[in-house]
């Protein structure tokens, strides 16, 4: 889908650094077009950003990868209305 495509450029080119939250979204999002669902083992210890990330993912079990794209696509274009 070459929408999703110039979105994930267009996330690395983002005026401001996001909120980690919206980061977290960005990645699950990512994650969960590119990948699907999360079937990796929760990381243990003390790597807070690891599991940070993996339950983010988890939270998508069940969501398409074409509406995990299309997801991406409208939330990177929110995240240029509010950092331009």
């Amino acid at each position: 889908m070459q929408e999703f495509e110039n979105a994930v450029k267009k996330s690395k080119e983002l005026p401001q650094r996001p909120a980690n939250d919206e980061l977290l979204k960005l990645y699950a999002l990512y994650k969960q077009a590119t990948d699907g669902d999360n079937t990796e083992s929760r990381p243990g210890g003390f790597d807070f950003k690891a599991i940070a990330k993996h339950d983010a993912w988890a939270e998508l079990v069940g969501k398409s990868k074409e509406d995990a794209m299309t997801e991406y696509v409208k939330f990177v274009d929110s995240l240029y209305q509010k950092y331009a």
